[in-house]
């Protein structure tokens, strides 16, 4: 049976679930396994606040133990319902946030999230809480603009440009942009700060495929198989 990773968007978004899917679309090959992506109809515009947060967690869980996969992402730069969530299967969870930063820290010693909101800032603070890292954190610069406006393929990028080479001046040597929603403007935002900048999804597709194809012992399958 092939074998696949399951990656949530836990809002309802359309633009910011097909933003995703382009993301990732690259990771796709054969004797790879299959990423399917999907969103949560019934989830938030955006996950904003602390209650949509908190609020997402069981629809989360409900969609894990419903849809089978062989791995998990959770496309949402705060990591929402990501403890729940590993208690809901025993296969790997993983969270775009913990994977970004991951990510960045093996490109530089220092990094900066573009957060999507203020309302952002206190949730990711967390998550740094949790690695231990948040001592190599420069800095976070929100936009402060809504999804719709930051899925767009041109609106977000100037203030996008902005928060990244802001970033920089506050010593950040890597860039995470912190919202899926910003999937689409990863090489922009990296051609116009200088430095590497870290797309969330991207570095949690890449921790899924390692793990799916290590609990297979390694090896690559042939498209046939």
């Amino acid at each position: 049976m092939a074998e696949r990773i399951l990656v949530i968007n836990p809002n309802s978004s359309l633009s910011c679930t097909d933003g995703i899917a382009t993301a990732i679309a690259p990771f796709a090959a054969p004797g790879l396994p299959r990423f399917d992506v999907m969103r949560i109809a019934e989830g938030p515009p955006a996950i904003v606040t602390w209650r949509d947060w908190y609020g997402i967690a069981e629809p989360l869980c409900r969609v894990v133990e419903r849809e089978k996969a062989d791995a998990y992402v959770i496309a949402c730069v705060s990591d929402p319902g990501i403890e729940a969530v590993r208690t809901a299967t025993d296969k790997p969870v993983f969270g775009t946030l913990r994977c970004a930063v991951a990510a960045a820290m093996m490109r530089g010693e220092r990094f900066g999230i573009v957060a999507f909101t203020d309302k952002s800032k206190p949730r990711q603070r967390r998550a740094l809480q949790a690695l231990g890292v948040e001592g190599r954190l420069a800095g976070t610069v929100p936009l402060n603009l809504d999804m719709e406006v930051l899925t767009d393929p041109v609106a977000p990028r100037a203030r996008l440009a902005e928060a990244a080479r802001e970033l920089v001046a506050m010593g950040a040597e890597a860039i995470i942009l912190g919202c899926a929603g910003m999937a689409g403007h990863r090489a922009f935002a990296e051609d116009a700060c200088g430095v590497p900048v870290i797309e969330p999804c991207q570095a949690a597709a890449t921790q899924a495929l390692l793990a799916v194809v290590a609990a297979r012992g390694g090896q690559v399958r042939m498209a046939a198989e």
